[in-house]
């Protein structure tokens, strides 16, 4: 577990294919870190592809369709630190695809992302938060991004938003099958952008379970 913490420190993600494959998610959460429930019943969430679900999510709005590059909960103002995805039923011609985010520091510079804002499509809690793209932390930067639930609220968002575009068009990104049970992948969702592949035909049955971590132990 020390590893993959230094793993996830080191790459942003890490990735253990078979790891206790007859232990539940949330008990592997519990051993990685401190997991948290974003919403009621949620700790543990069940990935399934669907071809039509409600408009304001991601299945709704594409389907078995390529999932575009995003981080988790970009909307909230604290989103999640850490994701874990875990196989329940996979394939490996379905892949995770995962971007480091240090690589769009370097396209766009941090000088726009710390300064561009954005607004969540729809209110949360009643309220239209401004966000920044880019926020320092402790250990470096939260950094968010979501083209479906986030949209610019200045100037410099929207040239943010144009760049980040361009980078993702031309980058190639690394790809990982969670193909095998207990197949496990630990992503920093302050860094990383990760997107689903597209659902190929009998695939419909994959099911990856995930759960946000506020911390790793």
């Amino acid at each position: 577990m020390h590893s993959l913490k230094e793993g996830v420190a080191r790459d942003g993600y890490a990735f253990v294919r078979d790891y206790c494959p007859g232990a539940d998610a949330l008990a592997v959460a519990n051993a990685l870190g401190h997991p948290l429930e974003p919403w009621e019943g949620g700790t543990v969430q069940d990935l399934v592809p669907r071809s039509i679900a409600t408009p304001n999510t991601y299945s709704g709005s594409y389907g078995l369709g390529c999932f575009p590059f995003h981080t988790d909960l970009a909307h909230w103002r604290i989103p999640p630190r850490y994701l874990l995805l875990r196989c329940v039923t996979g394939y490996a011609d379905v892949p995770t695809l995962l971007l480091d985010g240090k690589s769009i520091f370097d396209a766009v510079t941090l000088d726009i992302l710390t300064r561009a804002i954005f607004k969540p499509r729809r209110p949360r809690n009643g309220t239209l938060a401004l966000l920044r793209l880019c926020e320092p932390t402790s250990d470096g930067y939260c950094f968010r991004w979501d083209e479906l639930f986030l949209k610019p609220a200045s100037k410099i968002g929207e040239l943010a938003s144009q760049r980040i575009k361009e980078h993702l068009d031309k980058c190639e990104p690394l790809k990982i099958a969670l193909a095998r049970v207990g197949d496990t992948l630990l992503i920093d969702n302050w860094r990383m952008l990760h997107a689903r592949s597209p659902i190929p035909a009998e695939r419909e049955n994959r099911k990856i379970q995930r759960i946000y971590l506020e911390s790793l132990q």
